[in-house]
């Protein structure tokens, strides 16, 4: 479950006080701490959001070493166990909010954990074990804006688990090719070379702007898994309180609306990246009434 905060602006904190400098401007699919989550929540869901933004541009971003990459992590990782408040400022920002809400820490370190990984891990041989990378680099974040309204039932995690996993391989998908540049690729290697692909047909197709037609059934077949997935959760909003059933099926129908738009590029993010914008009001409305009153 990707989030930004409340101003609608996704970027990362006073880059001048950790020593990082990051500040990146990021497009996220699936807004969060919008003005359906209550107002006595959203602090703290944008503390959240800036949190793992931070994190995840100290993984991501720059032209850092590994090693100063994981270091810094550590260092939030430290900032996290740590009784004191002023042991990262990053962490310092966040740690009032952790206490009001009794948020476990717990989540954020499994967040943690999925940045580190990026660092050091650039290839998935199995689809498992990209899903296993999922539970620790999108599911906490469902788990913690579970528990900020109090729901901690085990079906409603198990939903929540479904739709976040389902929204990160949806974004693999989406970000095929930004990935790629970076030397990563979050499709299963034995899939790609039963496909008859080799890391030569990727950067080709990068080349000409344009996915062949077996990278393109590639891709299809991710969003298609991913879909099947997301779809497995689809009754969480009837589970949780108003305001939140507002906000997942907001997320929902930009979910399929991402689909929807990879469907009508043949599946071809390369060629086109989706992205939704104020075009796809309409779209996002119809998805949100359909298939709420087909459940």
């Amino acid at each position: 479950m990707t989030f930004k905060d409340a101003s609608g602006t996704a970027k990362t904190d006073h880059p001048a006080q950790t020593g990082w400098v990051t500040g990146v401007d990021h497009y996220e699919n699936f807004p969060v701490a919008s003005r359906l989550m209550p107002a006595k929540l959203r602090p703290a869901v944008v503390a959240i959001y800036r949190f793992a933004r931070y994190a995840d541009d100290v993984a991501d971003e720059g032209n850092a070493t590994a090693e100063s990459r994981l270091t810094e992590l550590q260092r939030l990782r430290d900032a996290l166990e740590s009784e004191r408040a002023d042991s990262h400022p990053i962490v310092g920002q966040l740690k009032p909010h952790l206490e009001v809400h009794r948020i476990p820490i717990e989540p954020l370190l499994a967040l943690l954990s999925a940045f580190e990984q990026d660092v050091r891990v650039n290839r998935y041989q199995h689809f498992e074990e990209i899903l296993n990378y999922c539970t620790r680099s999108a599911n906490p974040v469902g788990q913690v804006i579970l528990h900020l309204f109090g729901v901690t039932d085990s079906l409603s995690l198990e939903r929540s688990n479904a739709i976040c996993s389902a929204l990160q391989l949806i974004n693999f998908v989406q970000d095929f090719s930004i990935d790629w540049q970076r030397n990563r690729l979050y499709i299963p290697t034995e899939e790609l070379q039963a496909a008859g692909l080799l890391p030569e047909h990727i950067d080709e197709a990068l080349r000409q702007r344009q996915a062949q037609p077996a990278l393109r059934q590639l891709l299809r077949r991710q969003a298609e898994r991913a879909s099947a997935l997301l779809e497995s959760g689809a009754s969480l909003p009837a589970m949780v309180p108003l305001r939140l059933n507002l906000e997942l099926r907001a997320i929902l129908a930009g979910a399929r609306r991402i689909l929807e738009l990879l469907s009508h590029s043949d599946w071809d993010p390369i060629n086109h990246r989706p992205k939704l914008n104020w075009r796809d009001a309409p779209a996002l409305v119809r998805l949100m009434m359909t298939r709420n009153a087909s459940r």
